[in-house]
């Protein structure tokens, strides 16, 4: 792969150390290092949609190549939820811990507890291509918080693949199967042969 230099549409610092974990010696940069600090709403539907808002406004503004991913938690007894609300889920914008005590709360009860993440990534191109794609890891809600690493629901996803928690796990055990590894994953493939 050619591509020396990726600027990520997000403010998350923890995004920023998965992306760069997954695209060793590239040079991940947020929007707002690079002079686009504009908080974009996130108006879609779907995970996919809020991608590409995120990853059209910087790459537009920016007149370079942007990445953005849109993921969040789908729980199936809850039809779905919190899905594209994950980072708003009890209100305010990033509140880990109300979420993770909403999701608990709206748990109570519940034995069906299958979960899954969802990661849509999109690649923008400034002259309009764009690039697509998505990845998802399964597991169950837990009944209480169960390690310390991570960040948002990690503490309440107990992951089918690594049989614990995304907050017991380090960050190459995470990457290997998250949602957002596998999405990054299908992105580096769908990436081959472009020169950035």
């Amino acid at each position: 792969m050619k591509i020396k230099k990726i600027v990520v549409a997000t403010g998350n610092a923890h995004k920023l150390q998965e992306i760069s974990a997954i695209f060793e010696g590239v040079e991940v940069l947020s929007q707002k290092q690079c002079g686009f600090d504009e908080d974009v709403a996130e108006t879609g539907a779907t995970f996919a949609e809020n991608a590409l808002i995120k990853a059209r406004a910087a790459a537009k503004a920016l007149g370079i190549p942007v990445i953005a991913d849109d993921s969040g938690l789908c729980v199936k007894a809850l039809d779905g939820a919190p899905g594209v609300r994950s980072a708003r889920y009890a209100g305010g914008h990033g509140d880990d811990k109300a979420n993770r005590a909403l999701l608990l709360k709206n748990m109570q009860g519940v034995e069906d507890r299958t979960a899954w993440f969802e990661s849509c990534v999109a690649f923008v191109f400034p002259k309009g291509k764009e690039i697509v794609v998505s990845g998802k890891t399964y597991g169950k809600i837990l009944h209480e918080e169960v390690g310390e690493k991570g960040f948002g629901y990690d503490s309440l996803f107990y992951s089918d693949d690594l049989q614990m928690s995304f907050a017991q796990a380090d960050m190459s055990q995470k990457n290997a199967v998250s949602h957002r590894g596998r999405a990054l994953a299908a992105l580096k493939v769908a990436l081959e042969g472009e020169d950035l």
